[in-house]
């Protein structure tokens, strides 16, 4: 992975904390969501005016990637909202993580990406890290604990959205290769905005809209540029460098929160999450030498 590639995947990850850190700080977050990404679109759709470059011809292939990458991140959003409103967060958690096992499979068997023996490894520290970074105890039980909870529906919801992301990151990565990384970033989010609409814009739930914009106003309008910066920065590496280093690398946002809890949320940093956070930064070294 080339520095270029490894500095835009660890800035997308900072900004997708804080995106993430706004959604913790307002009320519905169904209702942020959308608007996060109306103002992201708006901004999107601003800058382009100033691109020198045409807007590249389109094809029936690459709408089809936008749209279908575009149901995949939505139906993320909805499995893990589904997930961590019905369940232990330490329970789904890491189970939401998954998307890290099966990235590398995709890119291997599906994109024909080949894996140093060094970047092999640093993706399996990533993988426990990531995965560890919610749980309890550091014990043999406590790891499997999820999955010995597989009847329950926020499990189930948890594997879904972890088993959707990956499918959606191999979409990602085929949209980047074949297109411009920015006119595909755009069509993403201009696809899950429309997505999103249906749902929020029918006349049950419209008032959620308008009440979640007095709300949080103030977090409206920053979240538009965070998601933005996050978006295009992290498309333009995912061109750069193989997807299965690509997705991993990126879980340096998981840091990236916890640091943001601590130093701003007052939460509690435990020795799990040190551990976690050690396994994580070992996992991006090695990917870096791999």
């Amino acid at each position: 992975m080339s520095s270029l590639a490894l500095i835009l995947i660890v800035f997308s990850a900072l900004m997708h904390a804080l995106w993430n850190l706004l959604v913790k700080r307002s009320r519905d977050k169904t209702a942020f969501i959308w608007w996060m990404f109306c103002f992201s679109g708006a901004m999107f759709n601003l800058t382009l005016l100033f691109v020198p470059e045409p807007f590249p011809p389109l094809t029936g292939r690459i709408l089809l990637l936008g749209l279908a990458g575009a149901f995949c991140f939505v139906g993320y959003h909805l499995f893990t909202g589904r997930a961590y409103r019905q369940g232990d967060l330490s329970l789904t958690y890491p189970l939401a993580q998954t998307s890290m096992v099966y990235v590398p499979v995709w890119g291997i068997v599906l994109l024909g990406e080949r894996l140093s023996l060094l970047g092999a490894a640093g993706i399996l520290l990533i993988i426990f890290g990531a995965y560890c970074i919610q749980l309890r105890a550091l014990s043999l039980s406590e790891m499997l604990r999820p999955f010995r909870s597989l009847s329950d529906v926020s499990v189930q919801a948890a594997l879904a959205a972890g088993f959707v992301y990956s499918v959606g990151s191999v979409i990602d990565k085929t949209g980047v290769m074949d297109y411009h990384p920015l006119y595909f970033t755009y069509l993403l989010v201009m696809f899950m905005f429309a997505i999103m609409s249906c749902n929020l814009l029918r006349p049950s739930q419209r008032g959620r809209i308008a009440t979640e914009w007095q709300h949080s106003l103030p977090l409206v309008l920053l979240s538009g540029p965070i998601m933005m910066g996050s978006f295009i920065s992290f498309r333009y590496a995912l061109k750069m460098a193989p997807l299965s280093y690509a997705v991993p690398v990126r879980q340096v946002s998981l840091l990236i929160g916890v640091l943001i809890g601590v130093l701003f949320l007052s939460e509690t940093c435990g020795r799990i999450r040190i551990l976690a956070a050690l396994l994580i930064l070992a996992g991006v070294f090695l990917v870096r030498l791999g």
